[in-house]
């Protein structure tokens, strides 16, 4: 559904814009989520050092420090947070989850080897969700957050599409920049090399 917020002519262009507003829907979500171990192993597998293991500058991440960091929320976030809200336990509260665990977990792993386990878990996760055959009710059900309190299963699935895609986006903009020195006066117009968001 779009929300037109405004038509602007210029001579013979039409320029539209508008919001884009998607409701929940649990198999478009998972069509999200089975494709990001593809685009991953597209992107990254078989590239040198310079591509995967550098990135945008101090306390910042290379694209292997997000591949994982993805690899841990697969271990420990998405699904095991819907194992307990879907559980007969009193207490739905979530397990605080260490955003930089990826740093000691992935000691010693190559890129490759972190590829593979993330298609392999990523694989089980899905294969979980779908076996579930999870209801509309089930979807409303609520865990607590440790800091942002109660969310559904549906909240938690978006964030989880959200989470990979801006990842994805990441993983983009920190390969980008490895040539930021190398376009000559292009960073004018290449908005990916001009900002570096705090993830």
């Amino acid at each position: 559904m779009y929300i037109f917020k405004g038509i602007y002519l210029y001579a013979s262009i039409v320029s539209f814009t508008y919001e884009t507003i998607m409701k929940f829907d649990l198999v478009k979500t998972i069509s999200i989520l089975e494709r990001t171990p593809a685009i991953f192993n597209t992107l990254l597998d078989g590239l040198s050092g310079d591509w995967t293991m550098e990135n945008e500058g101090e306390n910042t991440w290379s694209p292997f420090d997000v591949l994982g960091h993805l690899v841990h929320g697969e271990k420990t976030d998405w699904i095991p947070r819907i194992r307990i809200i879907l559980s007969d336990a009193e207490d739905k509260t979530f397990e605080p989850y260490d955003r930089f665990a990826q740093f000691e977990m992935s000691k010693g792993k190559t890129l490759e080897e972190l590829l593979i386990d993330f298609e392999a878990l990523r694989k089980d996760n899905i294969n979980y969700l779908k076996t579930r055959n999870l209801s509309e009710n089930d979807l409303a059900l609520v865990g607590v957050h440790p800091e942002l309190g109660p969310v559904t299963i549906s909240q938690l699935l978006a964030a989880w599409v959200v989470h990979d895609l801006g990842h994805i986006a990441q993983v983009s903009r920190v390969m980008a920049k490895q040539y930021k020195e190398e376009v000559g006066p292009w960073p004018k117009y290449l908005t990916i090399l001009n900002y570096t968001p705090k993830e």
